[in-house]
């Protein structure tokens, strides 16, 4: 796995940031950039992602979870706070039920419970669904796909994808669209015992805020924020979102 690791003082919990579909861990960069510069942050880029090799054969979220905790053994992290954002964040809930003892904190942004979910308008579905030429596919459709303010601020939503790798290879992008099809965290949501900050724009229109307000109804101690915005406002308005997360992380459990 291509890994990066910012060093922080050494304070805190170590945070690990698990990203969206098809981007390479540097599209999490303005959400880095907004949160307490303390903190470690751990980023990597999925099997078949940015610079990390696509495997022989496809992976659920049962084994990604398992090369996480295998990967943070590595680096000599063991109890971590996860951060998971669209895709990632479906990582992110398997990681905190599979490895639960290595979870402290859990924030999911834009995702939703996967195969059982309130899902996206069918037009967005069908443009999302190929890996053909997705880095510029993304980018030009920045308006349409990703709502909230990102249709008036379009060039901002192309900036923070011109800055991310998007050099998949096709069999690498279906394998993470082939984990998620075949994944939900319905049945153990109610097991998930770690605080959990959950995230959902009130325009998303790849995740619909339905599903934010269904992970926190059933996630004993979460924490709903709906914001006024799309599918991307928390990394083009990293800046609004990275005091309200650093508070959630480093605010002292009652």
């Amino acid at each position: 796995l291509r890994v990066d690791v910012r060093a922080g003082h050494g304070t805190g919990t170590p945070l690990v940031m698990c990203g969206g579909i098809g981007a390479s861990f540097e599209l999490l960069q303005p959400l880095v950039d907004a949160l307490d510069p303390g903190i470690d942050i751990i980023r990597f880029d999925a099997p078949g992602v940015g610079g990390s090799p696509v495997g022989a054969l496809p992976r659920g979220f049962p084994q990604l979870a398992r090369m996480l905790g295998r990967m943070l053994t590595e680096l000599g992290y063991h109890r971590v706070d996860m951060l998971g954002f669209s895709w990632g964040g479906a990582l992110a809930q398997q990681f905190a039920i599979q490895h639960a003892s290595r979870c402290r904190r859990l924030v999911l942004i834009s995702t939703n419970t996967g195969l059982l979910s309130v899902p996206a308008a069918p037009s967005v579905f069908a443009k999302m669904a190929t890996p053909r030429g997705f880095g510029d596919y993304a980018a030009a459709m920045a308006g349409s796909v990703h709502g909230g303010d990102s249709r008036a601020r379009t060039q901002d939503v192309r900036r923070l994808f011109r800055n991310t790798r998007f050099d998949v290879s096709g069999l690498g992008y279906l394998y993470q669209l082939a984990a998620a099809a075949g994944w939900t965290s319905l049945p153990f949501l109610p097991l998930i015992g770690q605080p959990v900050l959950v995230i959902g724009g009130d325009d998303d229109p790849i995740v619909p805020v339905a599903n934010a307000r269904i992970l926190a109804a059933l996630i004993p101690n979460a924490t709903l924020h709906v914001s006024a915005g799309g599918h991307v406002e928390p990394l083009t308005a990293a800046t609004d979102f990275g005091p309200r997360i650093t508070r959630f992380l480093t605010h002292p459990q009652p």
